[in-house]
């Protein structure tokens, strides 16, 4: 029996490095080629997107960001993998719009509903499908507008369902809050540029030309395609939880692919060999990176004892330190606009240097601006304090 090629961790790390553009020589020109590296850039933390691609930008800067979500509009949101907003380039949305958007809003409109008749009055699909299209009209109209612009034009925007009654947590979540979310994730609108920083979460809704479509197993392909060019060696758990599919599709988008089995899990075809060393390298990457979000398996670059510190409960990773293709500890911006850092292992005098390189890099093109993240973690916030 032919064994089955692997790869080593130390080859995996290699990988990690030069194709998601972490070492200087490889940091891209623009934003949408960040994007493509990573095949999605997180965008639940609107800070995120603008710092992760800021660690692999030649020349960071919020503008060239801005200029790929609001001018070009080369960037799209998409509520998608695993429920979570990601910003994806152009010709890659119409693939994650059909093959991880659509079964997402689908799970949301079938959520709205059952909430709808539960915790409001007079509304069912029929209602909800009306105050849909005079949404779109409305916005159609505007160009674009926030979702309290268009409660003017459409008063059931500003209903409220009281959510979880009678229990600590308990609280009124808007329609209008609900309803753009779900239109979001089926691709009819866009968050444009928002009202204030790019650190700002008050945003106005744009409509969105509708895409061609792909066919959703085709599109499932498309997507693990790309995840495995990137982030391959990757196992069949890996490729699931990424993109919270079920078992069958993920399976299946695999066959489809002709994906080759390793040691160490799944590449592309003609991909198995290892790839070209890179010289020792430092970055800082920000909350829910998708680096440090890329796999199920984590082992490999993070120690298992150090996820504690660096990832909250939910499984929201903090801003982290990394040092040739390791997580080795975490960052946090202080009051005063300054970056504090901690190694939770020695890496070394050449790692100390390297980290406090990239820390004077980003503390130069944030420019003062404050970057507090979503999702707060045990060492960020107390290194922030």
């Amino acid at each position: 029996m032919t064994a089955r090629p692997s790869l080593t961790d130390a080859q995996r790390r290699v990988r990690l490095v030069r194709r998601h553009l972490l070492v200087p020589p490889l940091r891209a020109d623009t934003v949408e080629a960040v994007a493509d590296a990573v095949v999605a850039l997180h965008s639940s933390d609107p800070a995120t997107v603008y710092l992760s691609a800021g660690a692999r930008l030649a020349r960071p800067g919020a503008a060239e960001v801005d200029r790929a979500l609001y001018e070009d509009v080369t960037l799209v949101r998409l509520l998608a993998m695993r429920r979570t907003l990601f910003a994806v380039t152009e010709d890659f949305a119409p693939h994650v719009s059909a093959g991880a958007a659509r079964p997402v809003a689908a799970r949301e409109r079938a959520t709205l509903l059952k909430h709808l008749r539960e915790h409001a009055e007079g509304w069912d699909e029929a209602r909800l499908a009306r105050t849909q299209e005079r949404v779109l009209a409305a916005l159609a109209r505007h160009g674009e507008a926030t979702t309290a612009e268009l409660a003017q034009d459409v008063p059931e925007l500003r209903e409220t369902m009281l959510m979880a009654q009678g229990k600590p947590y308990e609280a009124r979540q808007s329609v209008g809050s609900r309803l753009l979310r779900l239109l979001a994730s089926d691709g009819h609108v866009r968050r444009a540029r928002p009202r204030g920083s790019w650190t700002s979460n008050v945003h106005p809704w744009a409509p969105v030309p509708q895409w061609p479509e792909v066919p959703a197993a085709r599109a499932r392909a498309e997507i693990v395609r790309r995840w495995l060019a990137s982030y391959g060696p990757g196992t069949e758990a890996d490729v699931k939880w990424w993109t919270g599919w079920t078992l069958r599709d993920t399976r299946a988008a695999l066959a489809d692919l002709g994906a080759v089995e390793t040691g160490a899990g799944y590449v592309l075809p003609g991909d198995e060999e290892p790839d070209a060393e890179v010289e020792p390298w430092a970055a800082l990457l920000p909350a829910l990176d998708p680096t440090a979000m890329g796999w199920r398996g984590r082992d490999w670059y993070l120690d298992p004892d150090h996820v504690p510190a660096l990832y909250d409960r939910a499984g929201n990773v903090g801003p982290t330190v990394w040092w040739n293709g390791r997580i080795v500890g975490a960052w946090a911006q202080r009051p005063d606009g300054t970056i504090a850092w901690r190694t939770l292992t020695d890496a070394g005098r050449e790692a100390q240097h390297a980290v406090e390189t990239e820390a004077a890099r980003l503390t130069a093109w944030l420019d003062g601006k404050r970057v507090t993240p979503r999702f707060r973690t045990p060492l960020e916030r107390e290194l922030a304090a």
